[in-house]
């Protein structure tokens, strides 16, 4: 007779001072992706669900690289679980991408001539003074700003 799997994950030392702050991030994602979005454009209604994914990875990764308050097996762990964008947080390390909102606005090929998105400039080399991403929203995350 076969082992029956169980799906039980083990959670590392540390996970219940991150766990309630993860829960209330994912259901504020659950309510931005059943928000109705009636009356916004079709690229508008993703940008909440792309600054809670922001938020989350941003949590994980200073509790990390920046304060130091959780091991590396929790931080292995919820890269792995996906409650962060590995990517997005890799990104993140390089110099001149500290502040990036999402990796989207990095992708020559999602934009025209083949450049980045309008929110990547600084905001003293801007010819508008109030700008907004197409992609998710974002006024500005230049590293300069």
């Amino acid at each position: 007779m076969p082992k029956v799997k169980t799906s039980r994950v083990n959670y590392p030392e540390g996970w219940e001072l991150i766990e309630p702050t993860l829960r209330e991030l994912q259901a504020k994602m659950r309510e931005a992706e059943n928000d109705p979005h009636d009356g916004k454009r079709k690229c508008e209604a993703l940008w909440p669900i792309f600054k809670i994914a922001h938020q989350k990875s941003r949590y994980i990764f200073d509790l990390y690289h920046r304060r130091k308050e959780i091991s590396k097996e929790l931080y292995e762990f919820c890269l792995d679980q996906g409650y962060a964008d590995k990517n997005l947080i890799a990104k993140w390390k390089k110099p001149g991408y500290e502040r990036l909102c999402c990796l989207r606005c990095i992708q020559p090929r999602d934009h025209n001539y083949a450049t980045t998105c309008v929110c990547r400039v600084p905001k003293h080399l801007r010819e508008e003074e109030v700008i907004e991403c197409v992609h998710c929203g974002c006024r500005g995350c230049a590293s300069g700003d």
